[in-house]
């Protein structure tokens, strides 16, 4: 007998993207390769060798596609020039294309989403929803790109300083909403679009994980869910530990995201959701 048990052929949810559609009977692990100095838990891999180093290393750990981000989305931190994201995705990209699997491209300048689509991403993850000039304009003239919208109070430099707390849920869910109906008025394929409540964007720790369980909000909207938990700041305030030590809260609330209906779970330690994820399949959990 094989172990785990063999799943039955999918008739579950998919995720359309330029080259791969993703079964997400499966959960989908993401793994996060950033291209930049000053991201909050892994900055530093500043050139495209590390940065496709740590793809190859993800990919050997088991992710089901990579997302490459050339601009830190940390609290706090500043915008950069398109100019100068570009230039450090473009490489990663080329190089990543040969890998085999979806790459998803992190940004919200419609200018950065033009070039990687062109050049062959599958996948646009925006945090800001589409919501700059242009950029709903470029996802929906592409044939057949991926989307992930994100919800986000405030922008990255300030949205900690002072996070408000509101009805989280239905904010979350309406705000969404109307950021995917917007896309689907534009001729993009409700296949084709994934929502990310947006953990740690501009929300009080109690919003965070009032997000769990409002995960079914959006489901119920008929979107798949991705999950971004990994080392946020939340699992500190519950745990009392600083991002390096978060590896344990991180996969505990990945599970949690998968329990409350997440499909895709954006993290930084593949291996261990990875081993997570096959524990939990082998006991029969969805």
């Amino acid at each position: 007998m094989t172990w785990p048990p063999r799943a039955s052929e999918s008739t579950g949810p998919t995720w359309a993207t330029t080259r791969y559609t993703l079964d997400l009977q499966k959960v989908q692990v993401m793994g996060i390769v950033n291209v930049t100095p000053d991201s909050f838990f892994d900055g530093g891999r500043s050139t495209a060798a590390a940065a496709m180093a740590h793809a190859e290393s993800l990919l050997r750990q088991g992710a089901d596609l990579l997302d490459i981000g050339g601009e830190s989305s940390r609290p706090g931190a500043d915008s950069v020039p398109w100019q100068q994201e570009w230039l450090r995705i473009e490489p990663v990209l080329r190089a990543a294309l040969s890998l085999g699997v979806p790459l998803s491209i992190d940004t919200c300048k419609p200018e950065v989403m033009q070039r990687a689509l062109d050049l062959g991403a599958d996948i646009i993850n925006d945090i800001r929803a589409l919501q700059a000039p242009g950029a709903l304009a470029v996802v929906a003239a592409h044939s057949a790109c991926g989307v992930c919208l994100m919800h986000m109070r405030g922008e990255p430099r300030t949205m900690q300083t002072a996070p408000w707390h509101a009805e989280v849920v239905a904010e979350v869910a309406g705000h969404l909403a109307q950021r995917a109906e917007a896309l689907q008025r534009r001729g993009v394929a409700r296949s084709r679009i994934v929502l990310d409540p947006g953990i740690g964007f501009g929300k009080t720790v109690e919003d965070n994980f009032a997000l769990l369980p409002g995960q079914r909000a959006l489901l119920a909207m008929g979107y798949p869910v991705l999950a971004g938990w990994s080392r946020k700041s939340s699992l500190g305030a519950v745990t009392g530990k600083a991002a390096p030590d978060r590896l344990t809260a991180s996969v505990a609330a990945a599970l949690a995201a998968v329990q409350f209906g997440a499909r895709i779970l954006r993290v930084h330690d593949v291996d261990a959701t990875v081993d997570a994820l096959k524990v939990w399949r082998a006991a029969g959990l969805p």
